[in-house]
């Protein structure tokens, strides 16, 4: 038997598809949704159409912006002959949170995974290629410490030989951990370690 109203239900069904949203988190999100001010709900609706319609991947990093070319690799005082190599936009962002990168990065939107069907081809890294010229100076591999992020993390290191240098992070970040999960400090240790 349904305690709630279908509407409910179905609110409460759409919030506990969010990653990391389970059914009791979605229930408290659907009660607060329904009892917010009408402009809030009007706000919060509008907001995610909004980012829907217009968001998409920078054309030099790959990163999620709104603008053709996102604001860091925008930004002429960045270090551009430097790049760090992440799995996904909230990978770049913890970086950022240290203070301490002042490279530009590049977003490969996932990782190698066979048993996935995730092959190179599916990833941003044709892109990465294309980006390394005379001026690139180093290319740091920031990639999760997992089997796929190690996996890829070769395979970038193998088309970039004789390019560029390659550098990979120090290993202060626990294996099988994420970065967006992980303390700025622990990311500051592993970049400084990074070999």
């Amino acid at each position: 038997m349904d305690i709630y109203s279908g509407h409910i239900n179905k609110l409460i069904e759409q919030l506990s598809r969010l990653p990391g949203v389970g059914a009791k988190s979605a229930q408290r999100l659907a009660f607060h949704i329904i009892n917010m001010p009408q402009e809030e709900v009007d706000g919060l609706t509008n907001a995610i159409t909004s980012a829907k319609a217009n968001v998409r991947y920078c054309k030099e990093c790959f990163t999620l912006t709104d603008e053709e070319i996102c604001p860091i690799c925008a930004n002429k005082a960045r270090d551009h002959s430097t790049i760090m190599v992440v799995e996904h936009t909230r990978d770049m962002a913890a970086y950022e949170k240290t203070g301490k990168y002042n490279g530009v990065y590049h977003v490969l939107n996932g990782l190698i995974n066979i048993q996935k069907g995730i092959l190179p081809e599916n990833l941003n890294i044709q892109s990465l290629v294309n980006r390394i010229n005379d001026d690139i100076e180093e290319v740091i591999i920031a990639t999760d410490p997992t089997v796929e992020g190690e996996t890829t993390a070769l395979y970038i290191t193998k088309l970039l030989d004789g390019r560029t240098k390659v550098t990979r992070l120090a290993h202060g970040i626990p294996m099988g951990g994420h970065l967006d999960y992980t303390d700025a400090h622990t990311l500051l240790k592993a970049f400084e370690g990074r070999k």
